[in-house]
């Protein structure tokens, strides 16, 4: 399937905010004031889906399916929309796959971002249609008062500016709070840089987001291929201290469905994972299949702030060497 690379924005294009996931309405008034006026001062038109603030069950606070899909399908239709951002994550985007038309979707490629739960989405569009989607920050990640710079400046790198080939270097800096709750009172921590966990370069295609929803699309039509290539995996701390177990095993049953991976770079864990730089060596020197290529942790994207934004179907080169590690990303070959 060829490859589509949806175009780059400029100043006075429209970008459509849509809830496949989570509504809107659990969103406070000041994030949503904020998010839009970063947008706005970007140089962006903001719209709003019809259903963005629907929500008619309490447990999943979303839109019925039928009408994030309505959603989703006219945000592509529309001429005036040149990228799409997804409010929020949360748990069943993937009720959505077997309803849309991916027909629409090639038909009138254009920018898709959003992370965590979304990854459903952007995993299965690219594996349907080819068209590259990015891992990447939510709407609601624009309503972020303070360390929100490094997010600012990648969303910036990959969706304005004229690159052939971006580096992802570390943040200075990285938090893991409510910050939605409290905006004023944050915990920033020093960010020491990647962990190289195993040596080695490589360049492939980029696949993956959010490990345990990719996982959700084994054995079905939506799942992409993900057989030679560089594997961009996260998780969120919903597990806690099981983190480690969960994780492994997710990565183990990816795996199972694969005869080579060139590389794998790991996104940062959230504070209550306890995830140590021991316990991240320990999971992958455990996999004999991982020996011979390079793999690196603790990189700016998940669930811990702020995040790189990275196109899945795009491409990568990474190198692991004396400790040190390098990572560069494209559209494109």
């Amino acid at each position: 399937m060829k490859t589509i690379i949806p175009e780059k924005l400029k100043k006075g294009d429209e970008i459509r905010i849509i809830a496949p996931s989570r509504s809107m309405k659990i969103l406070g008034k000041d994030c949503i004031e904020l998010a839009t006026k970063r947008l706005e001062e970007e140089g962006f038109k903001v719209t709003f889906a019809e259903h963005v603030m629907d929500s008619f069950d309490d447990d999943y606070n979303c839109a019925k399916i039928e009408d994030r899909v309505k959603d989703l399908e006219e945000a592509f239709k529309d001429k005036h929309v040149k990228a799409i951002l997804t409010v929020i994550g949360g748990y069943n985007s993937n009720q959505l796959l077997q309803y849309i038309n991916y027909n629409v979707i090639k038909e009138n490629p254009k920018i898709l971002c959003g992370y965590s739960d979304i990854t459903a989405l952007l995993d299965s569009i690219y594996a349907k249609t080819g068209l590259v989607t990015y891992y990447g920050p939510h709407y609601s990640s624009f309503g972020m008062k303070k360390g929100f710079e490094y997010t600012l400046e990648y969303f910036r790198k990959m969706f304005i500016e004229e690159n052939e080939e971006i580096d992802i270097l570390p943040s200075k800096e990285w938090s893991d709070d409510a910050w939605f709750i409290d905006q004023e009172n944050r915990e920033f921590f020093e960010n020491k840089g990647y962990l190289t966990i195993n040596e080695g370069k490589a360049e492939g295609e980029i696949v993956g987001g959010n490990l345990c929803t990719l996982n959700l699309l084994q054995g079905t039509e939506y799942m992409p291929d993900v057989e030679n290539k560089i594997l961009f995996l996260e998780d969120d701390g919903m597990a806690g201290n099981t983190f480690l177990m969960e994780f492994d095993r997710n990565l183990q049953s990816l795996l199972h469905t694969l005869k080579t991976v060139k590389g794998i770079v790991i996104g940062r864990a959230q504070k209550n994972c306890n995830m140590t730089d021991e316990k991240w060596i320990k999971l992958i020197k455990n996999k004999a299949e991982l020996n011979n290529i390079p793999v690196i942790a603790n990189v700016d994207f998940g669930h811990t702030t702020p995040i790189c934004t990275f196109p899945i179907g795009g491409y990568a080169k990474i190198e692991a060497k004396d400790g040190q590690a390098s990572i560069q990303i494209r559209n494109q070959k």
